[in-house]
This record gives structure tokens, sequence and C-alpha cells, in this order.
């Protein structure tokens, strides 16, 4: 009777260990985070910060910021930059103005506003695509030029909106909600159904991501880059409008700061200043966060000066987590400066200047070679 003996097989050689899976959270959900995280500090903060008034406020006035934020979403994907759109949105709410108060109609100075802004941001892309200007330097020139234009045709003074039609549509309700809410939502929805799904989304993203290999395939990249410097015009004459209808009133002085704002909603909902990458939803996120954090400072009666250190604090901080791999960045930047190299590794960090100058230097083994090879003497 045979036995059979069950011997081990060897593992193969090329077997590898599977490996568990585990997803990492992305931009989105840091995003998220910062969001819930700066809700929670203001509900501790203030008894009022969950009030449905307080909520309502939040929501007007990050409404604004929304819609330049995501503008200002459109040209920075195209890796540029947009610092008029305040300015251009103070225009608005002046050119709007002026013209109610000579008895235009509400349609047609709607119109005429949102045209004159989208003008402005055609002279954007113009100056940037085929005057070869920088995007920041044609912008800040458009700032001025934009804000200039609005002094002169409000003539001094501000010009009060007494237009109730004009005042239901961007100051009024609808239902429960403000309609300039409402109006941010429909930019919001607009602009991420754009970016996602139409041909000119993908070939902003593609423009933002690699413009030389975008040229190389044919894309038509000047077309789009002005393409985004008119959008961004238009929403800011829309933001304008949305700014004349809460302040009843239209002033070159409005839209200060609002640059800056838009800019800060688009970076920390996690936009990439080199192009490429964000979407508008995040930037709308972006732009509550900064609402949120100077919502809650008003509650706590911090002055305006201490507002714009703790804003930019936070600010940062909510960039460097939702910038991607933000903490893990941290941890290999602390490991790498904490860590002792190996002694091969501190002889090479000697300078390579001296490395340089042992390069002719002779080896131990050719200085043997030269003492026990015989000179040649002449006869």
């Amino acid at each position: 009777m045979s036995k059979t003996l069950n011997t081990p097989t060897a593992p193969s050689p090329t077997a590898r260990p599977r490996r568990r899976f585990i997803p990492r959270p992305g931009p989105q959900a840091y995003l998220l985070l910062v969001f819930l995280a700066v809700g929670v500090v203001g509900t501790l903060a203030s008894p009022y910060f969950l009030t449905a008034r307080n909520l309502e406020n939040i929501a007007v006035a990050a409404a604004v910021v929304a819609v330049l934020g995501v503008a200002q979403f459109i040209v920075i994907v195209t890796r540029g930059i947009d610092l008029s759109v305040g300015s251009i949105a103070a225009l608005s709410t002046v050119i709007a103005a002026v013209l109610l108060r000579q008895g235009v109609g509400v349609v047609a100075t709607i119109v005429v506003a949102l045209l004159s802004c989208a003008l402005a941001g055609l002279v954007n892309g113009v100056m940037v695509v085929y005057a070869r200007i920088t995007p920041f330097v044609a912008t800040l020139a458009m700032m001025s030029i934009a804000r200039g234009v609005a002094f002169i045709v409000q003539v001094g003074t501000l010009i009060v909106i007494s237009n109730q039609q004009f005042m239901q549509l961007f100051g009024g309700r609808t239902g429960a909600l403000p309609n300039v809410v409402l109006i941010a939502l429909v930019v919001t929805l607009a602009a991420a159904f754009a970016m996602k799904f139409s041909p000119i989304g993908r070939r902003l993203y593609a423009l933002g991501g690699n413009p030389e290999a975008a040229r190389l395939s044919g894309l038509p990249v000047n077309r789009d880059t002005v393409l985004a410097y008119v959008t961004s015009g238009f929403l800011a004459g829309l933001a304008g409008l949305m700014l004349a209808g809460r302040l009843s009133q239209g002033s070159s002085l409005v839209g200060q700061g609002y640059e800056l704002d838009s800019i800060a909603a688009a970076v920390v909902g996690g936009t990439s200043l080199f192009g490429g990458t964000g979407d508008p939803i995040s930037t709308v996120l972006g732009a509550l966060i900064i609402g949120m954090i100077g919502n809650i400072m008003n509650l706590v009666g911090i002055q305006s000066e201490p507002q714009l250190v703790i804003r930019g604090l936070v600010i940062l901080l909510a960039v460097f987590l939702t910038s991607g791999n933000g903490i893990q960045r941290l941890r290999q930047g602390a490991a790498g400066f904490l860590r002792r190299p190996p002694a091969g590794e501190r002889s090479g960090l000697m300078g390579s200047g001296l490395t340089a100058a042992n390069d002719d230097a002779p080896t131990p083994s050719d200085a043997a070679a030269q003492q026990t090879t015989p000179r040649r003497t002449g006869h």
C-alpha cells in the first residue's frame, strides 16, 4: 500500500501579495470637511448662527461672490486670471441705474448692461490673446478703466433705483428663496453642466492642462480663451445687477475687493492657478466658506482689521487642505526634514566644488601603478 506524501509547493517567484485598496479622500472631501468645520465653529461661537434669518443673510451675501467666483473659475481654468470682475460689476450697477432713471425698460436695461460688460470681457480677451499682454496686466488695466468709466457715467453721486419691477427681479423672492440665490444656483448648475458635458468645457480644461498640446491638436485655443474672458465679463455684469437689486442703487464704489474674493472662492474650491482643474460647484462651496467666515466674525464682534488677518489665515488653511494631498505633502516634508541622511549621502553632500576639484586627482590604484612602473632613462 503506497502512501502519498503532500509536499508543500514553493510560491511562485512572480506572485505578489495582494494589496488592499484604500480609497483616499479627494479635494472635494476635504472641501466638505472644511465647510462642516466652519459651520461647527459658527454654531459654537454664536447661538444666532443657525437661525433661518442668519443663514439667509449668508446665502444672499455669498450669491454675488459665487457668481463672480464662477466667472473667475472659467478664466483660471485656462491659466488666466481676471482682476477686473469687481470693477465690471460696479460698471453694471451704474449702467442699470442710469438707464432705469431715463425710463428705459427693464429688459432693455438688463440686455445693455450685460452686453456692455461682455464687451469689457472681450477687450480683456483680445489684449491677452492677440496683444500678448499677460492676463494680470491686461485685467489690471481693465479694472482701472471700468472703474473710471463708472465714475464718469455716475457723475459723482450714487443713483437710486426706484423701478419696482427691477427691484422685484433682483431683490425680491420666489417662494422661500431670495431671487439672487436662485440666480446663483442657475449660474452654478449651468456652468457645471457646460464644463463637464459640452465641447467648449472639455476644450477649456484641455487648454488649461496643456496649451501647446491643445494647439497642436487643432483646438481653437485663441477663440476659446477670448470666449472665457467674454463669459467672465458677462457674469460679472450679472453679479452687478444682483448688487444693484440688493442695494437699490448704482454706484462706482461697489464691488471693491470682490476680485480677491472671487479668486479666493475659486482657489478654496480646489481650482489650480496653473489651470486645467477645478469645477464650478466646488467654487461656490468656497464662496460659501468665505461668507460663513465673515459672518461668524461679525456675530462675535471682531473688528474689521483683525478680520482681514483671520480671514486670510483661514483661507490659507482651506487652500492647503483642498489643494489635494496637502496633509500627505506636509508629512513627507516633515519626514524629509527630520530624517538623517546615511553616511554615503553625507559624504556626497560635501559640495560639488570639492567633487569637481578632485575629479582629476589620481586614484590609489593609479598611484600604485605609477610606483611599480620602471622609468626609462636616456643613455
